[in-house]
């Protein structure tokens, strides 16, 4: 009777036993059901909290975007010729561009009675403005540093200006607002010249105003559009040697002393029957004089005078 006692205690704790493991092993499960499901709904929470969150994060900001840029080159002339077509490729276009040389210093050194060696040395510099979207500015400054032989220095900013359009774009229905109800006072109550003028006048000055506004907004979404790129580019000193003919003072043509004597013998004869010929025309002067002295030797009434 007592083993059959005990058998069956024996079998109630083993029983008891066998129903505690299943029950612990139920809230196990559960539990790990419970934090994957947990694990799933933090994901899902945080996709949620991201996705609401991009449209702040990548809101379109009101940039203006500018660069400036002074490096040396190789050769200005072929890199100002890459950078335009570089420029046109990417849909931009070039507003400015000042190519010029500037002489520093000028040698002139003689190398003969007729010719002298001249040394020029001066700079090729340039300075271009370029305006290109604001999608390819990156694009297209990237490319032109490959043209780098020497950088001075590069300077790129952003400029939102966001705030300032949304300023002016509330100016605008300011303006429009307070133009109404000027125009309606003008129209009903409006009775005095000078009331009216006065109205008219603060018109004038709001329309003015809205104009301003809105000529300003489309000013800077321009330059919201198109970045403004602007490029210093120079190169090393040249120098230039070129051979030239002098130029000659008056003494240098003179002939030399053999000619200027043949020449003077030519002229003295010209001159010897030049005089001769002058004499053959005073052949008159010689007639008359020898009537006169026939005339004093041959005639007896001038013989007695005498």
């Amino acid at each position: 009777m007592k083993t059959i006692a005990k058998a069956g205690i024996l079998a109630v704790i083993i029983a008891v036993a066998l129903f505690s493991c299943k029950k612990a092993e139920v809230p196990a499960e559960e539990t790990a059901d419970y934090a994957t499901a947990v694990a799933d709904s933090a994901t899902v929470s945080n996709t949620q909290e991201k996705t609401t969150e991009t449209p702040k994060t990548v809101e379109k900001r009101k940039l203006i975007r500018t660069a400036d840029i002074k490096f040396k080159v190789k050769s200005v002339v072929q890199s100002t010729n890459l950078i335009e077509n570089t420029t046109k490729k990417w849909g931009g276009l070039v507003t400015y561009s000042n190519l010029q040389s500037t002489i520093n210093d000028k040698i002139s050194t003689k190398v003969s009675q007729d010719s002298t060696l001249e040394t020029t040395k001066y700079k090729v510099e340039n300075t271009i403005t370029l305006r290109v979207p604001q999608q390819n500015m990156d694009t297209v400054v990237k490319e032109i540093a490959k043209e780098i032989d020497y950088l001075d220095y590069r300077l790129i900013k952003a400029d939102d200006v966001a705030l300032r359009l949304l300023s002016n774009e509330l100016l605008q229905k300011r303006s429009a607002t307070n133009e109404k109800r000027i125009a309606n006072a003008i129209d009903t109550k409006g009775k005095k010249i000078n009331d009216i003028m006065n109205a008219e006048t603060q018109l004038e000055n709001k329309k003015a105003q809205s104009d301003s506004s809105a000529i300003e907004n489309l000013s800077l979404q321009d330059q919201i559009n198109y970045s403004t790129i602007t490029l210093q580019l120079y190169q090393r000193e040249v120098v230039k040697q070129e051979l030239v003919a002098n130029e000659k003072q008056g003494y240098y043509f003179e002939p030399s002393i053999g000619i200027q004597i043949l020449d003077a013998l030519q002229s003295g004869w010209f001159h010897l029957l030049s005089l001769v010929v002058l004499l053959l025309k005073l052949w008159w002067l010689a007639l008359i004089g020898l009537v006169i002295y026939w005339i004093f030797k041959k005639v007896p009434f001038i013989k007695n005078i005498k």
